[in-house]
């Protein structure tokens, strides 16, 4: 029995689920970048060494945010006050968190001038990284299309037009990657 002709919907389907999860890491890196506001988002990234695991700080605390730059932690279990205060240390965000209790209470300081620029950079970073993937999406299709065409399952025209449509739904997503770094530029930037 003969292999059903490449579907080109399917194809696209695909592309865009995976140029949609590399949209969402960029995100969720955004979301960790200080922008002088209080945010629970800044410290998810940080991991905590806790019961013999190196785990999210999510999974041995709440993190609610107690003023426009103040975060708050509080730890579910007394023995891991000192780890997650130690971990909020050495996270490399230039916090100073300070214990009382299970309360571990975490200020932000005003970024400046130097700091947002190293912000902005590390944002652009990130921002390639993503077109990085969404390129390396698109060439995963293009080859594919490529293949098809070699084993003549399509035509020199459908493989054409397939192409350009990735090629169209690359440059949008690479699109969406430049609004979201000039707004989190923006952001970051605003005093």
């Amino acid at each position: 029995m003969a292999a059903p002709p490449p579907d080109r919907q399917v194809l696209k389907t695909d592309l865009v689920r995976r140029m949609d999860g590399a949209l969402e890491t960029l995100k969720k890196e955004f979301s960790g970048l200080r922008t002088g506001r209080a945010s629970p988002s800044l410290l998810e990234p940080i991991r905590v060494e806790a019961y013999g695991n190196n785990q999210p700080l999510a999974q041995v605390g709440n993190v609610s945010v107690a003023g426009p730059s103040m975060l708050q932690v509080q730890v579910w279990d007394r023995s891991v006050v000192k780890a997650v205060e130690i971990a909020i240390r050495d996270s490399g965000l230039g916090l100073n968190p300070q214990a009382e209790g299970q309360t571990i209470r975490v200020m932000l300081p005003p970024l400046t001038e130097q700091r947002r620029n190293e912000l902005a950079k590390t944002a652009s970073k990130y921002s390639e990284g993503a077109k990085v993937a969404i390129r390396g999406v698109r060439r995963d299709g293009m080859e594919q299309i490529q293949a098809w065409k070699k084993k003549s399952e399509i035509g020199e025209d459908d493989a054409k037009r397939w192409s350009d449509e990735v090629q169209k739904l690359t440059d949008e997503y690479v699109k969406k990657i430049d609004v979201l770094l000039a707004e989190k530029e923006k952001d970051i930037k605003t005093v």
